[in-house]
């Protein structure tokens, strides 16, 4: 049964094959279940809350990836759009995080358009791959500076201008007022949550450079234990690692739709849906390549149902209280195992469903063993800068700016704005501007005219 349906002989594997690709996998994304709490809780929401969405947005959409694409892709909240949703629209636009959600439900519906129109395809093909890379890069580096903050490794200070300055700017024979700047500095390390820290972060490092399967996830757990030791992690009387899960404590339908569409969020929406499309079709299209599903004809059967349960996901982890849910590209891990069908899915997806069993355990990591995770996360993400053409000015400084300004100003939506202003203006004004596809006018158009109306507000 299981070999008529997932057709196991025709793509050349076994149920024990895909079995153990799917654990694989799981053991490699598992720090999700972790790491997302930590970032979302950041922004006020319930961790607990938060781990109950992770566990089933992930287990369902992943398990629906299965039976009904029959791919090896699994899913679940991403990272670096879990961040922009935390630290970008929620702690720095002021925005509360049910309405938060509600900007990621209406992308959720807006990507599901896009998809059976085709449209998705369209501005897939329109970008140019340097900003894609781009886009990957300045998100890696966003994710890095949280991960750093969280740790404490850096630290915001603040400092008194000299007061030789000061006399220099001194008006009307009265010096002007103490001032201050902030400046981005080195963490005590005299702190036992930073060394803590530091620890998890070579803990990690060694991990993956031995190849050792789930490194992030075990590194978590390995700084958890050395934090019960050292006094930072306080265990409960009679601590059980696995329990009933607590669903009373939930983000289940607590989106707030109306408050997402009245305080006019569309610029939001549309990065939620913009980083989305790139980062879905990247690693669609890697991993189903890695998996071989490529046809004779170059094309993959199946990838138009994928990209529609990949944009069912992101509205389902809205209605169950997460940040969007996209594809991961640590599927690899499992098709690295030999997964090939939809079996190994489902199997990663029975595994995030069991997860909910052990919430307990989650409430007991600190922000000193997730943190290091969203470092080497970002670290990661590096790989794509080698896509761009910096011998090319007309490429390299949108792709530059794209970059910088998402860590630099602490807002992705930035960086993704720039990139699409400066790069077809560079290439018209060097004539080059055929070379640009005809949605990248139209994007530039409609984020200059985003800029203007908030000026005027």
């Amino acid at each position: 049964m299981l070999d008529k349906y997932f057709a196991l002989t025709a793509r050349k594997t076994d149920v024990k094959t895909e079995v153990f690709a799917g654990i694989t996998t799981f053991m490699t994304m598992a720090y999700i279940l972790f790491v997302n709490p930590s970032v979302l809780g950041a922004a006020g929401m319930d961790k607990n809350a938060v781990l109950i969405a992770t566990a089933l947005g992930a287990g369902l959409v992943t398990m629906a990836m299965g039976v009904f694409v029959n791919y090896p892709i699994s899913l679940a909240p991403g990272m670096g759009l879990n961040a922009f949703y935390a630290f970008t629209v929620v702690i720095g636009m002021g925005v509360s995080w049910q309405v938060a959600l509600g900007a990621v439900f209406i992308s959720g519906l807006i990507f599901i358009l896009l998809t059976v129109t085709q449209v998705r395809q369209l501005l897939v093909e329109g970008i140019p791959a340097s900003l894609k890379s781009a886009i990957s890069v300045g998100i890696g580096l966003f994710i890095t500076i949280i991960g750093l903050k969280l740790s404490g490794i850096m630290s915001i200070k603040l400092s008194l201008i000299p007061p030789t300055l000061e006399k220099l700017v001194a008006t009307n024979g009265h010096a002007t007022p103490l001032s201050f700047e902030t400046i981005l500095g080195m963490g005590d390390f005299a702190n036992k949550d930073i060394l803590l820290a530091v620890f998890g972060l070579i803990c990690i490092c060694v991990l993956m450079a031995w190849r050792v399967k789930g490194a992030m996830l075990w590194g978590i757990l390995l700084t958890t234990i050395l934090g019960i030791f050292m006094g930072i992690v306080h265990v409960p009387q009679g601590f059980s690692p696995v329990a009933v899960p607590d669903f009373s404590r939930n983000a289940f339908l607590q989106l707030d739709i109306p408050g997402a569409i009245n305080m006019g969020l569309m610029t939001i929406i549309f990065t939620f849906t913009f980083v989305e499309l790139f980062d879905t079709m990247g690693t669609l299209v890697g991993t189903a390549t890695k998996a071989g599903l490529m046809d004779k004809d170059g094309k993959f059967p199946g990838i138009g149902k994928a990209m529609l349960v990949d944009a069912t996901g992101v509205s389902l982890g809205a209605m169950l209280g997460t940040s969007t849910i996209t594809a991961f590209v640590e599927s690899t891990a499992g098709i690295g195992e030999g997964g090939r069908t939809g079996l190994t899915a489902v199997v990663c997806g029975i595994l995030f469903i069991l997860a909910l069993f052990f919430s307990p355990l989650a409430s007991l990591i600190p922000d000193a063993a997730t943190a290091p995770a969203l470092i080497i996360v970002g670290a990661l993400m590096m790989e794509s800068v080698r896509n761009i053409d910096f011998g090319d000015f007309t490429e390299a400084l949108p792709a530059f700016l794209t970059m910088a300004l998402m860590p630099f100003t602490y807002s992705i939506a930035n960086g993704v704005s720039a990139g699409l202003v400066f790069y077809p203006l560079l290439k018209l004004v060097s004539g080059r501007g055929r070379d640009v596809h005809w949605i990248v006018y139209v994007l530039a158009v409609l984020v200059v005219a985003r800029y203007i109306f908030l000026a005027e507000g």
